[in-house]
């Protein structure tokens, strides 16, 4: 059965990440993915937007593909349906990501373990600001 990382824990890893590739970060306004990601770009984050068919999304460039982006990513938060998650470990792993955020409402067990697994931190069915300003600040 798979557990988070402690609050200690969860925090030690917000506090030494600074750039979070947002998967599924849409233009929309309205959208859960724009207010989290904009409310931690406010906190000092760097966002960058990963979702195809979008230039830019909060006057960062946006990326079709985690591979395409240039640099390193301390975490990956993930808004996207729980069937697109292996997919997107596989990428992760595979661009050998030090941790992944699947946001609240998003279970995919079996795609976390694997995750962990292969030496990923991993979150689960959590939301990355309200841990940060719940628990982090």
């Amino acid at each position: 059965m798979f557990e988070n990382p402690s609050h200690d824990e969860i925090c030690a890893l917000l506090k030494k990440s600074n750039r979070i590739a947002v998967v599924g970060l849409s233009p929309n306004v309205s959208r859960p993915s724009f207010g989290v990601a904009k409310a931690m770009q406010g906190f000092g984050y760097t966002i960058v937007p990963v979702r195809p068919k979008v230039s830019e999304v909060l006057g960062q460039k946006a990326y079709a593909t985690l591979a395409e982006v240039p640099g390193s990513i301390d975490i990956v938060d993930v808004f996207r349906a729980a069937e697109h998650i292996d997919a997107i470990v596989e990428e992760c792993i595979a661009l050998k990501i030090p941790a992944i955020w699947i946001q609240d409402g998003i279970i995919n067990e079996p795609a976390a373990e694997r995750a962990r697994d292969a030496g990923m931190v991993v979150v689960m069915d959590r939301c990355i600001y309200r841990d940060f300003v719940g628990i982090c600040v």
